[in-house]
């Protein structure tokens, strides 16, 4: 693992990951954004991108040819057995390449501490890999009505969409920590200076090689 003190930011699909990632990246934190990586390994022209096109066809390819996201969505998210498959082979073929960069990225940031943002800490095998997790909560209407604004989602794609995650109570159950995000900007950003002043401290007891003594 990196020789940096690290949070494993995480939370359900519209909970307001970013946002918090922001918040952080304001205080100088450097930021490992699995989100953005995952966009970055699939760029058009890499070798992973082909994959996806040979694996899945061409009706997950957008006419400029990138990646059509919401087309992936559509086949992978979903309670039946063909979405569940399809679900396990993404996940197989784009998970190391993303992590993998993860980590080179990780290597490179240096800080403090760093937040690692990645959403599917909980369901994934990236425990390991952080010091620390974060978790941003919101309750399933806030996340709905978000997901319903931002994506333009239906009410059931939106449901299905949570439902493929882990739910609520067992991502709270593995929290460290956890970031209420039902309320304000002003409500957000108290709670992470509170958390970043908890962080420092514990990057200062992990460097000194004592892991994790709060």
């Amino acid at each position: 693992m990196s020789g940096v003190f690290r949070v494993g930011l995480t939370g359900g699909i519209a909970s307001g990951k970013s946002t918090v990632a922001n918040l952080f990246a304001a205080l100088g934190v450097p930021v490992i954004d699995t989100d953005q990586i995952a966009r970055d390994v699939v760029a058009p022209g890499t070798p992973l991108l082909a994959t996806l096109r040979e694996t899945f066809g061409e009706d997950v390819i957008a006419p400029d040819g990138t990646l059509d996201r919401k087309a992936m969505r559509a086949r992978v998210f979903g309670d039946s057995q063909e979405a569940r498959a399809a679900r396990r082979t993404l996940n197989e073929l784009t998970h190391p390449a993303i992590l993998a960069e993860m980590e080179a990225r990780s290597q490179q940031a240096g800080g403090p501490y760093q937040i690692l943002a990645i959403p599917l800490l909980v369901e994934g095998q990236s425990r390991s890999r952080v010091d620390r997790i974060l978790v941003v909560d919101a309750d399933e209407a806030t996340r709905i009505r978000r997901l319903q604004a931002r994506d333009g989602s239906t009410l059931a794609e939106a449901r299905a969409l949570l439902a493929a995650q882990a739910d609520r109570a067992t991502r709270l159950s593995a929290a460290d920590d956890v970031i209420e995000n039902d309320g304000d900007i002003a409500a957000l950003a108290a709670q992470v200076e509170r958390l970043h002043a908890a962080y420092l401290a514990a990057a200062g007891v992990y460097g000194s090689g004592q892991r994790q003594a709060q």
